[in-house]
């Protein structure tokens, strides 16, 4: 009876392997046979989609929700949740504006203009700045992120409005005789024919990536998310990486919200409104868990690119920007859907490929858990 069970039981595993290696398969790679999909299905649709031109262009729009994602991305990993993104990615666009226009000082009659570079870096201390205040609020004073990081988006939207007056800054270009100019560098020149924004994108990536596979704070942001508990108790740092990782959303933001006043040589209070849910969506969609602890750079490139080629082919082909909405909406839900099915299969498959070992077959002898113990036994 045991040799005939054991025969029978064997095809269905095999069976059920081969359907669990395929569905395996397509959830873990619809990102990229998503993106395959908009593509080819656009390109038929619309004669203009499938240009090298066109590809560098979308991309450029890409990489600003790229840099957010990945931000996103590394507050995702520990569990948490960034809302403030979109109003950062605001605030520094007026930020940077601000400084373009001049810096007067009254007490001494004169007026500072910054160049390119300080401007830069000034702006992403800003963002790094907004992204500490939501750190400390949430491992320090123990504020749940969700409403930690909405207070400050309102609070990051206001400033910006305050500064500005409600009213935008124009003219970015800066002037020669000012040593300010070069603004538009960011959103418009190319390097061997590529927008510097999408190389930005890229750089920012590849460090990312590496800092997550290769250093231990990139161990320490995956311990974190997964069990806070167990890793505090690990001896890692888990309030400094909570710190940390809300410092540098706020810093991608920050460049996010350059490449975007960049861009439209203006910068305006109320840029990147909504802009925090197409981050999330981006890092869903690249199969992150939002419960922290699961996520990659690639998958999050990924779903990028699937957001913003996919708004970017409704445009061409003439659809409405409100059925823009509706489609991410659907792509948020859908991806948020299949990420419970792809992690609920991971979580049951240990657990039936154990069964079989707890009870062995009837009249089998019990084979030993390694040599020593049988020799031992011997």
């Amino acid at each position: 009876m045991s040799d005939s069970s054991t025969v029978t039981t064997h095809p269905r595993e095999g069976s059920t392997g081969n359907d669990f290696n395929l569905i395996r398969l397509l959830l873990e790679g619809r990102a990229f046979f998503a993106l395959i999909v908009i593509i080819v299905v656009f390109s038929i649709l619309s004669p203009n989609y499938f240009s090298l031109n066109n590809f560098l262009v979308m991309s450029s729009h890409v990489a600003i929700f790229g840099i957010l994602a990945i931000g996103m991305l590394l507050v995702i990993l520990n569990g948490g949740i960034d809302l403030s993104v979109g109003s950062t990615l605001g605030l520094a666009g007026v930020f940077a504006g601000f400084l373009m226009q001049g810096i007067t000082l009254e007490a001494f009659g004169v007026v500072l203009y910054p160049s390119l570079w300080v401007v830069v870096v000034l702006t992403c201390a800003m963002g790094a700045f907004v992204g500490l205040i939501n750190g400390v609020l949430i491992a320090y004073f123990k504020v749940p992120a969700f409403v930690a990081t909405l207070g400050v988006l309102y609070v990051a939207r206001g400033v910006a409005l305050l500064m500005t007056n409600g009213l935008t800054y124009n003219n970015l270009g800066g002037k020669p005789e000012l040593g300010n100019t070069g603004f538009d560098w960011l959103g418009f020149e190319r390097l061997f024919g590529i927008p510097i924004s999408v190389i930005l994108l890229a750089v920012i990536a590849l460090i990312f990536g590496l800092v997550l596979s290769r250093t231990s704070f990139g161990r320490w942001l995956y311990a974190s998310g997964g069990n806070e508990r167990a890793a505090e108790l690990s001896g890692v740092p888990v309030k400094g990486v909570q710190v940390s990782v809300y410092m540098l959303s706020g810093i991608c933001a920050a460049i996010a919200g350059l490449i975007l006043s960049s861009q439209l040589t203006s910068a305006g209070p109320t840029a990147g409104t909504t802009y925090e849910l197409t981050a999330i969506a981006a890092v869903v969609i690249g199969g992150a868990a939002l419960t922290g602890g699961r996520g990659n750079i690639r998958g999050t490139l990924l779903g990028a690119f699937v957001i913003g080629f996919l708004s970017d082919g409704l445009v061409i082909i003439g659809i409405s920007s409100y059925w823009q909405t509706v489609f991410t909406g659907a792509v948020i839900v859908l991806a948020v859907l299949l990420n419970s099915v792809q992690y609920t299969a991971k979580a049951k498959k240990p657990t039936s490929s154990a069964l079989p070992s707890e009870s062995p077959p009837q009249g089998a002898q019990a084979q030993p858990a390694n040599p020593d113990q049988e020799k031992t036994a011997g």
